[in-house]
């Protein structure tokens, strides 16, 4: 068994490049009162496409090339509740030959701290064949402005 490795602390709005506004939805939230955490991962995607969408690197229906998630891992510090509107942060932490390493803040109204935030890994894919495929350069200078 390895050690344990010490809990990450917030991270602040400053640490991301490129930001989204989700409302939360009153069917996001469980039992105990605050969103549950499947919710985050939701956020997650719908920041990360989002932001492909609006910057010209997917069309989810047409596009022949679509990124697939391949990990996610998500810390959480504060809870979020409804109604609660949550801004996603999104940086990338590394740009690889065929994949994405994203990292996304989710911040709760004018927080200045991470309520949550994780990885997110994307890979380049062929749409039809699912193989991975190398990001091209016009696609790889958008992603760059996203980088740490």
């Amino acid at each position: 068994m390895s050690p344990q490795t010490s809990r990450p602390a917030p991270l602040r709005r400053t640490d991301f490049k490129a930001f989204l506004t989700i409302p939360t939805r009153w069917m996001d939230v469980d039992i105990y009162g605050h969103v549950n955490n499947v919710q985050y991962l939701s956020f997650f995607d719908t920041a990360v496409n989002s932001w492909y969408v609006e910057n010209g690197l997917l069309d989810p229906v047409k596009s022949s090339e679509i990124f697939l998630v391949v990990e996610t891992g998500c810390h959480y510090f504060a809870e979020i509740t409804f109604p609660d509107t949550v801004t996603a942060g999104l940086r990338i932490e590394r740009l690889g030959s065929s994949s994405v390493v994203f990292r996304v803040g989710l911040f709760t109204g004018e927080a200045l701290e991470t309520a949550a935030h994780g990885r997110f890994v994307h890979v380049l894919v062929d749409r039809p064949t699912r193989r991975p495929l190398p990001i091209s350069e016009q696609k790889r200078e958008v992603l760059e402005s996203l980088t740490a």
